[in-house]
């Protein structure tokens, strides 16, 4: 103890700014001083007194400095409580507590970044003591004071001498949550250099991690995509991914792998910029939706996961050129048959048969990207983001979408078939995985029709509306295209649009977006909507699900 009753505060510093003011600050209250290696040496050559660490633990520095301050004498100190079996433990050992560290550790990430820099070089600046020192007195700060932040020395001098020693139990918890920060995020930068070291190629083992070409646009360098624990759950197969492939390959395959979990039939989604542009599952296709979706001609037979593509990527295809395809089950041949057909930039699936991969490898002169999904991979529970370097962070919508949610029906007509059921069922799972607002038709287990990412819901309902109104888009299937429908001709096709499903990521405002419908209720204008769906005779389902996606 010091001649004014307080324990010892430890230095061991690699930053030194400040740090001559605050140890004679600390030494003009009286407090004796205990430092380590040049920290120790920097003050007493400034004039202040100091003792060094090995002074206590009675044994000198070894390893070229590797191990200083790793010793009973000094970390008994710090981790002592103020409990008398502890102060017993100090006083047979002749410890004296420590009730001040100061510490910062070695700029790793500045040694990282130097070109030239060798794994020897980085592993010399991993702080082992410094670390210990930090959590061991952070850990402690029920009694400890532990300062990891050069910028936090005047306010800490300042309630130090404004309280007589004591700065008090808030600012030491604040200053104990930066120690723990400030290990953390030095982990971080360690664990993410040697993940790039050795796991970021397949020959090193398992990957972890994989360098993108740059972010969602050319100047946004660098890029990567990476996972902090095991493995990531897809394997390149051919070609390169970028930021933005990443993006819609991970949210499509959600939404695929969702649907045939809920419907138990092999699904397909058409993904650009993190929206659908047409999902479907594997229902059998007739002759005229065969000459519809252009795949009449195909040799091999149309199995379900053919057609379900086929039935996704008619649904918009000027939104679908240049997609990301997700499949839920391996991609068969037929069905990569129909995807060499398309513009597209590349695929993602559980799993590849031979003859559907070779096709596959064929496109874009060998550089199309096709990704394989471990089927078994499921994400946390937490997921983070970051907006202008602020960390958002929420549960995952992991929320299942079966049959049971549109048991509510609030109209009159409540007659529900099973095929209304499977198109509710697509319909509110591509919504899920759209950006919102969105509203989506759907029909035969397709969507038909998506409005994807208005701030009005009724420019939703219009836009898909008149996407399910154009679905197909058949001119593409003639040698001449036709002329025009006239308006009796366009009335006389959307009567035929009947049992087509509409669901909606949220509430419908007015009744201006009733069609047959499923919402969430909540609006103050429920009733309106419901008397409207009733004057049409539609089924109107309420659910208290809101499936806002961003």
């Amino acid at each position: 103890m010091s001649k004014t009753g307080f324990s010892v505060p430890l230095f061991s510093v690699y930053d030194k700014t400040d740090l001559l003011h605050l140890a004679q600050g600390l030494h003009n209250a009286g407090v004796r001083l205990l430092g380590s290696g040049g920290t120790a040496k920097k003050i007493r050559e400034a004039g202040t007194p100091i003792e060094d660490v090995s002074d206590i633990t009675k044994a000198p520095e070894i390893l070229g400095g590797r191990v200083k301050t790793l010793h009973p004498a000094v970390h008994g100190g710090i981790l002592a409580r103020s409990i008398p079996s502890d102060d017993q433990d100090l006083k047979a050992q002749n410890i004296s507590p420590i009730s001040i560290v100061v510490c910062n550790l070695y700029p790793f990430t500045s040694t990282i970044s130097k070109p030239g820099c060798t794994i020897a070089d980085a592993v010399e600046e991993i702080d082992i003591g410094g670390v210990t020192l930090l959590r061991a007195a952070a850990k402690n700060h029920a009694r400890v004071t532990v300062l990891s932040d050069p910028t936090d020395y005047r306010a800490f001098l300042e309630a130090f001498q404004q309280g007589q020693g004591d700065v008090g139990q808030t600012l030491r918890n604040r200053l104990a949550l930066k120690a723990f920060e400030v290990t953390a995020k030095y982990d971080d930068a360690i664990s993410a250099y040697f993940r790039e070291q050795y796991a970021s190629t397949p020959e090193s083992g398992p990957v972890q991690r994989m360098v993108l070409r740059y972010g969602a646009n050319p100047h946004q360098k660098p890029a990567q995509t990476f996972v902090a624990e095991g493995e990531l759950p897809f394997k390149v197969l051919s070609g390169s991914p970028g930021y933005i492939n990443l993006l819609d390959a991970l949210n499509s395959y959600a939404l695929v792998k969702e649907l045939q979990e809920a419907l138990n039939l092999p699904a397909a989604a058409s993904f650009k910029h993190v929206s659908p542009a047409g999902a479907a599952v594997g229902l059998e296709l007739d002759e005229t939706e065969k000459h519809v979706y252009g795949v009449e001609d195909l040799k091999e037979p149309l199995t379900p996961l053919a057609c379900a593509y086929a039935r996704a990527r008619g649904a918009d295809r000027m939104s679908s050129f240049g997609d990301f395809i997700a499949l839920s089950a391996p991609c068969d041949l037929a069905t990569a048959r129909i995807i060499s057909r398309e513009v597209s930039d590349g695929v993602i699936a559980p799993g590849y048969s031979p003859e559907a991969l070779e096709v596959l490898k064929k496109k874009k002169a060998g550089k199309y990207c096709v990704l394989e999904m471990d089927p078994s991979y499921k994400p946390g529970d937490i997921e983070t983001r970051q907006v202008y370097g602020v960390s958002l962070q929420q549960r995952r919508n992991d929320v299942k979408i079966d049959a049971k949610l549109f048991e509510n029906l609030v109209t009159k007509n409540k007659d529900v078939p099973t095929q209304a059921l499977t198109d509710l069922i697509v319909a509110t799972l591509a919504v899920k995985y759209t950006q919102s607002n969105s509203v989506s038709y759907a029909k035969n287990g397709a969507i038909i029709g998506l409005g994807a990412g208005q701030q009005s819901r009724i420019h939703c309902t219009r836009l898909a509306g008149s996407k399910a109104d154009n679905c197909g888009e058949w001119e593409g299937q003639f040698e001449e295209v036709p002329a025009p429908l006239s308006d009796s001709e366009k009335k006389e096709w959307a009567v035929k649009l009947d049992g087509v499903a509409c669901s909606s990521d949220a509430f419908f405002p007015f009744a201006d977006n009733v069609h047959r419908a499923t919402a969430p209720s909540g609006s103050v204008m429920d009733e309106e909507c419901i008397k409207a769906a009733d004057e049409h005779e539609m089924v109107f389902a309420h659910t208290s699900l809101r499936l806002f996606h961003h």
